[in-house]
């Protein structure tokens, strides 16, 4: 059975960042499911109706499919994952291939609020990070990556990011079993996590 990590927090709290340091330390024994992926698909709707979606809501993401294909993973199977295209609000038409490896990676900024979700979990990390900074760096992220405006993001945060997170991700903190302040790039979570892992993974061996 894999081992099943998820990293949950704020939006660009710092999760992709602890997510690629444990990929680094552990190359192929690591695989990797996001749960931004699994964003429903709007291609019934028109870009400008997909731009008014509360996307930072439990309701706007295919939880059940997600789950589903986490427990392949665990039970050994390769799956095919959906990819979700953030330039046009909806789901690309391409998909990934996926392996199942002895550490399977979740993030996602809700990946603590679905109990069912939880329960695939044997280790879950809370990124923790001060509000004005992921504002900010979501700004950076958007602006230069997803073809969004200042003014878009600005918004999107106000009416939707700060009320969700503040309603939905800032509770379910509560369910973390390890908490990572100020972000996902500190050299003592990174050992502390090695070790661990490095015991789950070695365990035996001489």
């Amino acid at each position: 059975m894999a081992y099943t990590i998820g990293i949950a927090g704020g939006s660009a709290s710092g999760k992709t960042t602890l997510i690629e340091k444990i990929r680094t330390l552990y190359h192929d024994k690591v695989t990797y499911l996001a749960y931004d992926n699994y964003y429903l698909p709007q291609d019934h709707l028109s870009y400008e109706e997909r731009c008014l979606l509360n996307y930072d809501h439990p309701d706007a993401f295919d939880t059940d499919l997600y789950i589903e294909q986490i427990q392949e993973l665990q039970a050994g199977h390769e799956i095919t994952c959906p990819v979700y295209d953030y330039t046009v609000h909806t789901r690309s038409k391409e998909v990934i291939s996926v392996s199942p490896r002895p550490i399977i990676l979740l993030d996602g900024i809700l990946l603590f609020e679905d109990p069912r979700l939880r329960k695939l979990m044997d280790m879950k990390i809370f990124v923790d990070t001060d509000a004005d900074e992921r504002f900010i760096r979501r700004l950076m992220r958007d602006t230069k990556e997803r073809a969004r405006s200042i003014e878009s993001v600005i918004q999107q945060y106000t009416n939707t990011v700060k009320p969700m997170h503040n309603q939905f991700v800032e509770p379910s903190k509560q369910y973390a079993d390890f908490i990572v302040p100020g972000g996902g790039n500190n050299p003592v979570v990174h050992a502390t996590l090695k070790a661990y892992l490095d015991q789950i993974l070695f365990a035996g061996q001489t």
